[in-house]
């Protein structure tokens, strides 16, 4: 009763992404990987084609259904379009400043050599199949959607005036937020693409008869599928970063702060590799290991990480088409951010310290037991420093502001939070919260 009252006079901010979004995502994406096991289609362009699977029924969704399309935050007046004569200049500036920002992607593609070895060289052909469409299929594209724009000069066309030396047509911040956001997308979506096709193919070719009965292959398995519904609904929001979707990046995150804390996390910057110094399994064990004869706690604890997984890939599918790091696309309140401001960081630390456990050590190492757990205890701080920044980010918009100050009152996980401080001091309701960035969950 005390939950629906306060629901009642305390209305959650409305989310930017409805529900059947996500939905109709998974519909298409376990409707392909159904087709894909009865074909033994399990190679990576049958994984390219689960994430059109997955992308196309949400673009659907949200054209017909939410008419995003519509939305006054995509900047486009469909009713009143405006002739070619007095948009095609634009559109030619805009069109070099996108061809230099993909030429320039293209350049530290060229130089980064970890682009061209393992898995990212999945990544690389099918950027290179990819470029000669982009680079024509983009000319009709500007020129047709200019027209609509209510101001056409964006980013992009003031990169466009700054390489053509017109100095005193353009703005410097426009020019720092297109190359942002730029960043953001070519180096996440490589990173997207390269990862792809493994979880997909290993759930493709998965025989249900070798795991019957065993619920450390059934958790294992479930696990693997969850993290496939996660890269999918990833990639697919990363491929589809555009206006007419009302899924552009608003701003990209503008404090170098976030940018370390996320690319830390990101080959070829990863600290917690097997060789980084935030590796935190040495001489570990998982827990099937720990657990092994117990048949009844194997199957418990397996059913929490599944679980904790679920909550990991519904705070991606909750983005619908618009995920993507350190970028602001439309705020979320719907799904596990209701009860959370950040489910994934929150599920994914439970569930390493849950599946590693670090305090285990099969070295019986008392040095190892320390090393391993307080280098966990840091790999946490680091996706609280996550968190932190990207709140501090998204806090310029009111929008925000207003879902932050609602979780403070009605999120479980703050609410615990904030009576911790308040019983130890640190914080009281009298601060509130101002400009502020409060501490995340």
């Amino acid at each position: 009763m005390k939950a629906l009252k306060s629901s009642q006079y305390d209305p959650r901010p409305q989310s930017a992404v409805s529900h059947g979004v996500g939905i109709v995502g998974l519909i298409g994406l376990a409707s392909w990987i159904l087709i894909a096991r009865q074909y033994g289609m399990d190679g990576p362009y049958s994984a390219l084609a689960a994430c059109l699977a997955c992308a196309v029924p949400m673009i659907i969704w949200s054209l017909l259904k939410d008419k995003v399309h519509l939305r006054e935050s995509t900047g486009i007046d469909w009713k009143n379009p405006k002739p070619l004569r007095e948009t095609f200049d634009i559109s030619v500036v805009k069109l070099a400043g996108l061809w230099a920002t993909w030429g320039l992607i293209a350049v530290v593609y060229c130089i980064g050599r970890w682009y061209w070895t393992g898995q990212y060289q999945f990544a690389m052909e099918i950027m290179e199949m990819a470029a000669p469409w982009l680079f024509v299929l983009s000319v009709p594209y500007v020129l047709l959607i200019d027209r609509y724009f209510i101001e056409p000069k964006d980013g992009a066309w003031h990169l466009g005036q700054f390489l053509m030396g017109a100095r005193s047509e353009y703005e410097p911040e426009q020019i720092y937020h297109h190359l942002r956001a730029w960043t953001v997308k070519g180096f996440f979506l490589a990173f997207m693409i390269s990862i792809v096709p493994g979880g997909f193919g290993d759930l493709v070719r998965l025989d249900f008869n070798d795991i019957a009965g065993n619920p450390v292959a059934i958790a294992h398995w479930l696990i693997i599928a969850m993290f496939v519904v996660d890269v999918q609904f990833a990639t697919a929001g990363y491929l589809l970063t555009m206006k007419p979707l009302d899924s552009h990046i608003r701003t990209a995150n503008p404090y170098l702060a976030g940018w370390v804390a996320a690319l830390m996390c990101y080959p070829p910057f990863i600290l917690m590799g097997d060789d980084g110094p935030l590796n935190y399994h040495v001489n570990t064990a998982d827990w099937a290991y720990w657990f092994e004869g117990h048949s009844t706690l194997l199957a418990i604890w397996g059913g929490i990480l599944v679980f904790l997984t679920a909550i990991y890939a519904w705070a991606t599918v909750a983005f619908g088409i618009r995920f993507s790091n350190l970028t602001h696309r439309g705020i979320l309140t719907h799904g596990p951010y209701r009860w959370t401001k950040h489910p994934a960081y929150v599920s994914k630390n439970i569930f390493w310290w849950l599946s590693t456990m670090p305090f285990l050590v099969t070295s019986q190492s008392f040095t190892d037991f320390v090393r391993n757990t307080a280098i966990m205890a840091i790999v946490t701080g680091v996706y609280y420093w996550r968190a932190k920044t990207e709140e501090k980010h998204l806090l310029s918009d009111p929008a925000y502001k207003d879902y932050a100050e609602w979780m403070d009152r009605n999120g479980p996980i703050p609410r615990v939070i904030n009576w911790a401080k308040r019983r130890i001091g640190w914080w009281s309701p009298e601060k509130g919260r101002d400009s502020e960035v409060q501490p995340a969950e």
